[in-house]
């Protein structure tokens, strides 16, 4: 299995045993290979959106926090990591959005935020949450790893991030925003 496999590949119907509260380890497994739809090389899980995976009533129970509560690609991730766990072998499982306490990006994993720098976009810094959601600063480029730069524009490609520029390499680049 490949990241993005769970995004472009047709789904083969589910041959054997259904899963139990023991094959927990394996929904986790199979979660960190669901990418984000809007930032392909980062899984659900590195984003911080996979808020718990449990077991209860006979079934598979998965807390999912979209990174902010308009973001049109949550029913998108939503039906992804539903289908990724019955193509395993989980029959029905159970998926709650959760929008409270909200998504922040402090829960990005150090892989989520490697993968976004190899992306392209910048990674929020560790620890800022939202004291720097109107006034971020510089933010590291993702091409040179210059400190040299200015926001273009409060929104970029997507709502969760803004547009920056870098003054060393000249290069555009998103940055994700602070949450």
């Amino acid at each position: 299995m490949q990241p993005g496999d769970f995004i472009f590949r047709e789904r083969q119907p589910f041959r054997g045993e259904p899963l139990s509260e023991a094959d927990l380890p394996r929904a986790w497994d199979c979660l960190v290979q669901v990418m984000d739809p809007e930032v392909p090389v980062v899984s659900v899980v590195d984003l911080g959106m996979i808020r718990a995976v449990e077991w209860s009533d006979d079934s598979l129970h998965v807390k999912v926090s979209p990174t902010y509560s308009g973001c049109p690609a949550t029913e998108v991730i939503e039906r992804d990591v539903r289908e990724a766990l019955e193509d395993i072998g989980f029959q029905n499982p159970r998926i709650e959005r959760v929008l409270a306490p909200a998504w922040t990006t402090d829960w990005i994993t150090d892989n989520g935020r490697d993968a976004l720098k190899a992306y392209g976009i910048a990674p929020p810094p560790k620890g800022q949450g939202r004291d720097t959601l109107h006034d971020p600063g510089p933010a590291e480029c993702p091409h040179c790893g210059g400190t040299d730069t200015v926001q273009v524009s409060e929104f970029g490609s997507t709502a969760c991030k803004a547009l920056y520029k870098c003054r060393e390499c000249l290069e555009p680049f998103d940055y994700f925003k602070c949450l």
